[in-house]
């Protein structure tokens, strides 16, 4: 179940920042790098699209059916996709605790459009994904949790740039 899935990814995420300081986190390992925070802050950003946009397609009166699609290559690097602009993180401070606090409200809101959701909808709508085309709603809840693993990587890489700083 991809719940469960999301959640063990998301407490990796938690565990790679456990005990750094405000200032760490929000420090860029270089000019046009994210800081850990901003990875953080991108995440929250597109659960909340996520949910938003499902949400919206489930009520819309028509909608195409689409072929699985292979979402699980997502996780891969190699393959440079730059964030839609409305998932761009902020360039402000934030501290753990509010990151931590919008990361539970943004997986809240994804949880409750999948529980709300007809199942048989999920199946036969869809919405655009930037690489994939359109892809079955169904699809998009554990897309988080692959996006997040993605960006796990990106998270380790940037706290180990900014230790050797």
């Amino acid at each position: 179940m991809f719940k469960e899935e999301n959640e063990v990814i998301r407490q990796r995420i938690f565990k790679a920042v456990e005990g750094l300081s405000d200032e760490k986190l929000n420090k860029k390992p270089a000019e046009g790098k994210w800081s850990p925070m901003q990875i953080l802050d991108h995440l929250q950003l597109m659960e909340n699209v996520i949910a938003r946009n499902v949400s919206k397609e489930l009520e819309r009166g028509n909608s195409n059916k689409a072929m699985k699609k292979p979402i699980q290559l997502t996780v891969s690097r190699t393959i440079k996709v730059d964030a839609p602009s409305y998932t761009e993180p902020s360039e402000g401070f934030i501290t753990l605790v509010e990151m931590t606090e919008k990361l539970a409200s943004s997986r809240a809101n994804l949880n409750a459009v999948y529980d709300n959701a007809p199942k048989e909808l999920l199946k036969t709508k869809s919405m655009p994904h930037p690489v994939f085309g359109k892809v079955p709603l169904f699809q998009w809840f554990p897309f988080v949790g692959l996006h997040e693993k993605r960006h796990l990587k990106q998270l380790e890489n940037t706290l180990s740039e900014i230790n050797k700083q």
